[in-house]
């Protein structure tokens, strides 16, 4: 029922596609990811020896197990404790307190949240979210869809069928070429993606290590914070201001968008091409394709795809074109902000499922492609005024679009043609042997070789 009473489809009608992003993108995940980075900076003072205070391998084990072992129940006791406190990272200080005093850690006391910024805490943390996303969720999802391109390519890599360009037939290709065309972009841009490096800072109230010096005037706060945010796996940002400027995140979002661009243009072929039988679909006996039209069998797949591609664009849209805006030292709009992330992956996913979905659905329609190939010769007229150039003829474009411009040219016709041409025996052998099903070039090779 509780699925029901949602009002983002994401968490209800999409529960089922999306609930692998909970641990990275919900409100738990924030408030587990702030624990976590609280604790490790506690544990590196110790181990660095800033702070005048030591622990046992077992106190420290304990602290890890609190991160470790954390519960939706301890994310409501520190909801709870900051109801009170309106503050949601003060809650998790004052949640960590209590969390010590059982483990009779209350040395550690003064030192939770020593010399940081909440915007430390919580830029870290949503860079560990994305990150760990990236690795576990979004990137292991795209290589699933990746996956599955390349093994349809392969399966009609000789497969021929009409090109269409301006919606018009054209030069033919081959199924295999044209799916690979959308497996190698994604993959192109995929690993741009997976290059740009998360940031974080750690570097106080507004960027400068301030209350660090006065305190510790004897340690290198820069070098240290670096080691400690590099100890995460993360990229140190050592100019900024109270905030991390978040332009890795506006950069990733946007290979994102264009990776979901691209699936919607594989999307969109794929409902033309099954709306004009090229491609057909598995029908399902208990599916229903309209409440009163007992024959549709319609690519929903593919239109749900589309549609959540949009959705998540325009969350990419809002968050690219604020993020890497702020007020003078801090203002709080990132903030609000960065809690859409999982909004926008999850549009994101939901779409690659469906896209999986629907190719999965997909058969190829061979005797139909077959016959528009026989039916349409006019689309060899390219290879023959190609071969009259060879031949030094001139106006050999001019005297093919008088042949076949809007007309319907024949086999017969195009044969005559040629047979009156100036040109070869062997250029004429060449031309009267083609057939609009082998006329596809390099297609092949193309698939092979990427």
């Amino acid at each position: 029922m509780s699925e029901l009473l949602n009002i983002s489809p994401i968490d209800g009608r999409y529960a089922k596609k999306t609930h692998i992003l909970e641990p990275y993108f919900s409100e738990f995940a924030l408030i587990k990811y702030r624990t976590e980075v609280e604790i490790k900076w506690l544990i590196f003072l110790v181990e660095k020896n800033i702070i005048d205070i030591s622990l046992s391998d077992k106190e420290i084990k304990n602290m890890q197990k609190i991160v470790e072992n954390f519960s939706v129940q301890d994310a409501e006791k520190v909801k709870k404790i900051e109801s009170e406190t309106k503050h949601d990272v003060k809650a998790v200080e004052y949640f960590l307190r209590e969390k010590f005093k059982k483990l009779k850690l209350q040395k550690l006391d003064p030192f939770i949240h020593i010399t940081l910024t909440s915007e430390d805490i919580n830029n870290t943390s949503y860079s560990l979210m994305i990150k760990n996303c990236l690795e576990n969720v979004y990137f292991p999802e795209i290589e699933r869809l990746i996956n599955i391109l390349n093994e349809i390519s392969n399966q009609y890599i000789n497969s021929p069928m009409l090109g269409h360009t301006h919606g018009q037939v054209a030069t033919p290709t081959t199924v295999g070429k044209e799916f690979k065309i959308f497996e190698y972009r994604i993959k192109k841009v995929l690993n741009y993606a997976k290059n740009i490096k998360i940031c974080s800072k750690f570097s106080g109230a507004v960027g400068n290590y301030n209350c660090h010096v006065v305190a510790y005037p004897d340690v290198d706060w820069i070098n240290l914070t670096k080691d400690f945010v590099e100890s995460l796996k993360l990229e140190y940002n050592p100019v900024t201001t109270q905030i991390e400027s978040h332009d890795m995140v506006c950069l990733l979002l946007s290979h994102i968008k264009i990776i979901n661009n691209i699936i919607k243009d594989l999307n969109s072929d794929m409902w033309l091409y099954i709306s004009k039988n090229y491609f057909t679909e598995k029908a399902k006996s208990t599916e229903v394709g309209s409440s009163v039209m007992p024959h549709k069998v319609n690519p929903i797949n593919h239109e749900n795809s589309m549609a959540n591609v949009e959705l998540s664009n325009s969350i990419i849209d809002a968050l690219v074109n604020n993020l890497s805006i702020s007020r003078m030292q801090r203002d709080l709009s990132d903030s609000s902000k960065m809690r859409n992330l999982g909004v926008a992956f999850g549009h994101s996913l939901i779409s690659i499922s469906e896209t999986i979905v629907g190719l999965n659905k997909i058969e190829v329609n061979s005797k139909f492609l077959n016959e528009q190939l026989d039916n349409n010769y006019a689309v060899l007229t390219e290879a023959v005024q190609t071969v009259l150039r060879k031949n030094k003829i001139e106006n050999a474009y001019e005297l093919l679009k008088n042949l076949s411009r809007g007309k319907t040219l024949t086999k017969n016709e195009l044969h005559e043609f040629v047979k009156s041409l100036p040109i070869s025996d062997s250029d004429k052998k060449k031309l009267l042997s083609l057939k609009p099903s082998s006329y596809v070039g390099l297609a092949s090779k193309i698939v092979e070789e990427n």
